[in-house]
């Protein structure tokens, strides 16, 4: 695992002491070694940084940028190929020499071998940038489900990229210009949506992408190479008991792949199935005590340590157990703007990054069992969704925009009084989703927390709610399946923007690797294939993984209703973070930044102080916005 980072300037104004500017900004993804390297042009000039975390051949031979052996090709790379052994075996048998017993020389001479075709022969998590000196381009590819960041800048003639945007602020010709459409999906959904950044003109490469830059022509070509719903709902005719017992291997080679590594290695355990599963299939395959991690809370509502010690001791694994403090959360909360470089508002990033911080005093590599959820349709909400939207869709057309027509008139201002939670945005929704019939749009209204209405009412300029991916997962590339369609969409949006994101920053602003046995892609395209009634069976969510799971954990061990990894957000908003929400909601501090209406922003701060029934969630996205832009834009 590691930090990569580079330009491609067409005005030749770059050089060595920005590379080593932003190369530095990366440190904790690799401080265990550093490099850059400048080429210069007949065109531009170009220059790729590296900071290492060595995990694979931790000797001077996994050097980066690594050069091919007759230097026509160099690469930056972040991530694990995990059956780069068998890659390396068939291009030995084609005559490829290697220097080194490292991943990255793999696929350099994959690359070399086969061109940009040679990412369908990997297993693993990448982000990487390859330099063909002699034909003058560079190609930079993105893993399948975008479990590693990248990023990319292009304005003026200026070509940047990285694994985080923080390498970019150390580029002079860099230019901080928010865009205001994404603030506002910031605050809609608590992240913001592939490929879109904080700023104009700076973008993330889509997962299952390659970008390719002609340096002759200055042209840019985005493609994709791989897209998971090519492979729902195809009709594989076996039977649900056949599809479990061919899942299992599959996910016992996903776990066995990801212990790979010339460091030690855990795994956060939660208690939940997910991560239980991953757990039991590495414990049962290894006899050595795999060393698990865990975080709980005093408050009841939050706390899964007591779950998690249970599979723990069942298993047989070595078990750390850390009890999450309001003095943990104070000290973590001024971090998250560094962290994560823009604004992002998943509050249970704090617990994860103190997980990570307690695995790293113990291993280098640490498995997450991260999506599960929406490969095999855990989620409660899809089957509640499902049923709103069902019931939705049977009201004829003129009821609808009666009922809207009153919404707006009427019952917004009958019950204010009442103060009922979260009115205005439950009030907004249901306007929303009287005027839409697809699926996904309807989707799309339910998983915001501010509605476009109040949105638009709140930033000073316009707004453009549809540019989410959730606009562009219809139901008929997967068959007409209702329950994956919202899978499709959620493996594009949450998972990507919100859960992996969440997991990368957190582990390596520690220098751990995290690992994501589940986003194996073997399994996401065996899975996608078959029906939902395989997914969900007899309304039993996750059902097959389940079913796996109780192969090595008792049901009376886990059975349970499924709690999130959260924190308890509304009494800490009120009490230890009171004074810092204040602060950031000041009115001089709003009329200063120019971004949000005044008097809207104060009736946001007015239901908080007064302890109305608001929704903590919208508080706290408010709260990291300010929190970034006083840390990157002041």
């Amino acid at each position: 695992m590691c930090g990569i980072t580079g330009f491609c300037d067409f005005t030749s104004r770059s050089g060595i002491e920005h590379l080593k500017l932003m190369t530095n900004a990366l440190e904790h993804r690799g401080p265990d070694d550093s490099g850059i390297k400048v080429w210069g042009n007949d065109n531009s000039s170009v220059g790729f940084g590296h900071r290492r975390l060595s995990i694979l051949d931790l000797s001077m031979n996994g050097h980066q940028p690594m050069l091919s052996l007759n230097s026509q090709f160099a690469i930056v790379y972040n991530g694990e190929v995990y059956n780069f052994a068998d890659i390396r075996k068939e291009l030995q048998q084609l005559g490829y020499q290697f220097n080194s017993n490292s991943d990255t020389e793999v696929i350099l001479n994959a690359f070399i071998a086969w061109g940009i075709d040679s990412v369908h022969k990997f297993i693993g998590m990448f982000a990487y940038a390859i330099y063909d000196i002699q034909n003058q381009l560079i190609h930079i590819v993105r893993d399948r489900a975008g479990v590693k960041p990248l990023y990319y800048y292009f304005h003026e003639g200026l070509f940047l990229f990285s694994s985080e945007l923080k390498a970019f602020y150390k580029h002079t010709a860099f230019q901080k210009q928010i865009d205001y459409d994404s603030v506002g999906n910031f605050l809609q959904y608590g992240y913001i949506p592939t490929p879109y950044t904080i700023f104009q003109n700076t973008h993330k490469l889509k997962p299952g992408h390659s970008l390719t830059i002609d340096l002759r022509t200055q042209q840019i070509n985005d493609k994709p190479y791989w897209d998971l719903s090519q492979f729902y709902g195809a009709n594989t005719g076996i039977s649900i008991e056949q599809a479990i017992e061919e899942i299992e291997p599959l996910l016992i080679s996903a776990c066995n792949y990801r212990m790979v590594s010339d460091v030690p290695v855990g795994v956060f355990l939660s208690g939940g199935y997910d991560s239980t599963l991953v757990t039991a299939l590495i414990q049962a395959n290894q006899s050595q005590k795999l060393k698990t991690f865990c975080i709980g809370f005093d408050d009841k509502q939050f706390n899964e340590a007591k779950y998690a010690r249970e599979v723990a001791n069942h298993l047989g694994t070595d078990h750390t157990e850390y009890n999450c403090t309001p003095d943990d959360l104070l000290n973590i909360v001024p971090d998250l703007p560094y962290i994560y470089d823009e604004p992002f508002g998943d509050s249970s990033a704090v617990p994860t990054i103190l997980v990570s911080r307690i695995a790293q005093k113990h291993v280098s590599v640490v498995l997450s069992a991260d999506a599960g959820d929406e490969v095999f349709a855990g989620y409660g909400k899809y089957s509640t969704f499902l049923s709103i939207y069902q019931k939705y869709n049977n009201i004829p057309s003129y009821a609808k925009k009666a009922l809207s027509r009153i919404l707006e008139t009427n019952i917004h201002r009958g019950l204010d009084f009442l103060n009922i939670y979260n009115l205005e945005t439950r009030v907004a929704k249901t306007k929303e989703l009287f005027s839409n019939q697809d699926i996904n749009a309807y989707f799309n209204v339910l998983s915001q927390f501010f509605s476009t209405e109040e949105i638009t009412l709140l930033l000073k300029g316009s707004y453009n709610s549809g540019r989410s991916t959730f606009f562009n997962s219809g139901r008929n590339s997967i068959g007409g399946d209702d329950m994956n369609s919202l899978l499709l969409t959620d493996f594009r949006t949450f998972l990507l923007d919100d859960i992996l994101t969440k997991v990368d920053r957190a582990t390596m602003s520690v220098s751990i690797e995290g690992r994501e046995p589940l986003l194996d892609h073997r399994i996401a395209e065996y899975v996608a294939k078959l029906p939902s009634s395989y997914k969900i069976k007899d309304g039993v969510s996750k059902y097959m993984l389940k079913e796996i799971v109780h192969k090595y954990v008792p049901s009376t061990i886990m059975n349970r209703p499924k709690m999130g990894f959260s924190i308890p957000l509304s009494k800490w908003l009120n009490a230890d973070l009171k004074p810092m929400v204040m602060d950031y909601f000041s009115p001089d501090y709003i009329k200063s930044q120019g971004i949000f209406d005044p008097m809207r922003f104060n009736s946001i701060r007015d239901q908080y102080v007064k302890e109305k029934k608001y929704n903590p969630q919208k508080m706290w996205f408010i709260l990291m916005f300010q929190m970034w832009h006083e840390k990157w834009m002041n």
